[in-house]
Order: C-alpha cells, then sequence, then structure tokens
C-alpha cells in the first residue's frame, strides 16, 4: 500500500505571469537539492483540476522505507510553504491521503512544534 502527500491551490483568478514564474523557481530549487533521486519529488500536475478556479495541484507518492518517508515529506512540505507563499489570495488542501496537513503562519506546512 502506498503513502502520498497531495496538495491543490484554488483562487478566482488565475496565476498572472510572474507568480507563474515564482512557482518555477520554488520547483527548481526544491528539486536541486532534493536528498533522494530515486525516489519521487514535489510533481506538479499539468492541468491543475476540473474547475475554474483549480490553479495548482499536485501530488508525492512517499516512499516505503520510514526512513526516506520523513525526510521526503519534510522536504515536499517545504517546497509546498513556499509555493502557498508565491500565491497570495489562494485556498490550499495539504494532505497526506485522509490525514490533513497543518498550516502555521509562521512555520508553514508540518506536524507539530518541530515543523514536522
Amino acid at each position: 500500500m502506498s503513502v502520498s502527500l497531495y496538495y491543490s491551490a484554488r483562487r478566482p483568478a488565475p496565476l498572472t505571469a510572474a507568480e507563474s514564474a515564482a512557482v518555477e523557481r520554488v520547483v527548481t530549487a526544491h528539486r536541486a537539492t532534493f536528498p533522494y533521486p530515486d525516489e519521487e519529488d514535489l510533481c506538479l500536475y499539468a492541468d491543475p483540476g476540473d474547475g475554474p478556479e483549480d490553479v495548482l495541484a499536485g501530488s508525492t507518492k512517499l516512499p516505503a522505507d520510514p526512513d526516506r518517508a520523513l525526510p521526503v515529506i519534510a522536504h515536499v512540505l517545504d517546497a509546498v510553504t513556499g509555493l502557498r507563499r508565491a500565491l497570495p489570495g489562494a485556498a490550499w488542501h495539504v494532505h497526506l491521503d485522509d490525514l490533513d496537513v497543518p498550516w502555521d503562519e509562521d512555520g508553514g506546512y508540518g506536524f507539530g512544534d518541530d515543523g514536522f
């Protein structure tokens, strides 16, 4: 059984050119520092959804090995935090299968006081 991290953003206005460039910068920076090249990293869908307000969506299949899964989750949540901050006014939904990932305005996405 596999576990995945899902992330999506919705808002009435589409991405601007500047926001699209900011998203690319976040994705590029995080891919360059991803700890496991043989595992799935931040993966944004080409089509963010069926509705006109769907502006960004993606998922990451997590490694089965917990020693690898935790660093992947932390890395991807850091990237999604950067994406959220690059897209003001969007309503985000980030979840690990059925478990919503909490948002903290200062620390971003994570579980607990230590950010994960």
